[in-house]
């Protein structure tokens, strides 16, 4: 296992990125948290994004001064593209590269795009990524409560020489330096970041609870009880797992459940759902799911529609609204503010 270098606020340049004008591209959760936090930070932050559109709305009411995107890229050095992935691509080819300059920095938060030629930058701009390993409103809230979300750093192109710098400094702006701050490449942040998404934090665990809650309405149980049992809880032992591991989690519940943990486990996630996981990497790393999803978006979302519907219509998010909605844990200091951010 290769040595962890981890960068904090004392190995960086704070100040360089106070040079640089950044263009944040988008103000949806990542776009909102970035570039509030760099406001905060000193930084010479402007948006582009449609103009009259819901966002430049909300931007303006931060107190931004927004623009088309193609008037931001022309006056930014550093150009921050944090507008969906499956839109990266058409507005790059459209808004953004005719406008490039020699020595401008093309940033992302999330490698797909670059990893899998979507987007294609001329040789003399850097590339680079900063990626904060936790949503948006979440950059936000930490840093307002003076602390930071941990983040990734890479470097795709560097013809100016200092793209990591220049990365390591903006990381530390949006807060991640007072967390901690990690170098990969953009293929490795890809990769896993997709595979983790699929198979565990977002699908397998969704996947997981649902299933867990079938079976316990299914079987006769109050559909109440099922959700305190299997989604309540959940945020409960994964705080203790983000804080110490497995050995936090396991050493604050009881024996029993700790024996029933370490003995069933592997019954339900097993080597055939090991096996799925190999599968899903495979796509992953081929660029099939990456095409897959593509497709599905520029075909007009018929089967991602239906999806989310179905998950919407499921008796565990009717349950888990009325359950909220009733209890005062966990209904103050909401972080998500859809009218605002």
């Amino acid at each position: 296992m290769d040595e962890l270098k981890i960068y904090l606020d004392r190995d960086i340049n704070r100040d360089l990125i106070k040079t640089k004008k950044i263009a944040i591209i988008g103000f949806g959760s990542q776009g909102y948290g970035q570039s509030t936090n760099l406001k905060d930070s000193g930084c010479d932050v402007i948006l582009g994004l449609r103009l009259g559109g819901k966002s430049d709305v909300k931007a303006k009411d931060y107190g931004f001064k927004t623009m088309s995107i193609e008037d931001a890229v022309k006056q930014a050095d550093i150009i921050q593209i944090l507008i969906p992935d499956e839109l990266q691509a058409k507005v790059y080819e459209q808004q953004i590269k005719p406008y490039l300059r020699k020595g401008q920095y093309l940033m992302f938060s999330h490698g797909f795009n670059i990893h899998y030629k979507k987007i294609v930058a001329p040789d003399d701009v850097n590339v680079i990524m900063v990626a904060p390993k936790g949503p948006g409103h979440t950059v936000r809230s930490e840093y307002l409560d003076g602390r930071g979300v941990p983040s990734l750093i890479a470097v795709y192109q560097n013809p100016s020489g200092d793209a990591k710098e220049v990365a390591l400094s903006y990381a530390s702006a949006i807060g991640a330096g007072r967390a901690g701050i990690i170098e990969t490449t953009f293929r490795e942040e890809t990769e896993t970041d997709l595979f983790g998404e699929q198979a565990v934090i977002c699908g397998g665990v969704s996947a997981l609870i649902k299933a867990g809650f079938d079976t316990l309405v299914e079987a006769g149980y109050s559909p109440y009880m099922a959700y305190f049992e299997v989604l309540h809880e959940m945020k409960l032992l994964v705080d203790l797992i983000n804080q110490g591991g497995l050995a936090d989690m396991r050493y604050s519940i009881s024996n029993t459940a700790e024996y029933g943990d370490m003995t069933r486990g592997p019954k339900v996630i097993g080597e055939q759902s090991k096996q799925a996981m190999k599968d899903l990497l495979k796509d992953i790393q081929s660029g099939a799911f990456a095409d897959e999803f593509l497709n599905e978006m520029d075909t007009g979302c018929e089967n991602f529609n239906r999806l989310r519907k179905e998950n919407a219509d499921h008796l565990i998010e009717k349950v888990g609204e009325k359950i909220r909605s009733s209890f005062v844990w966990g209904n103050k200091d909401k972080i998500i503010d859809k009218n605002r951010n």
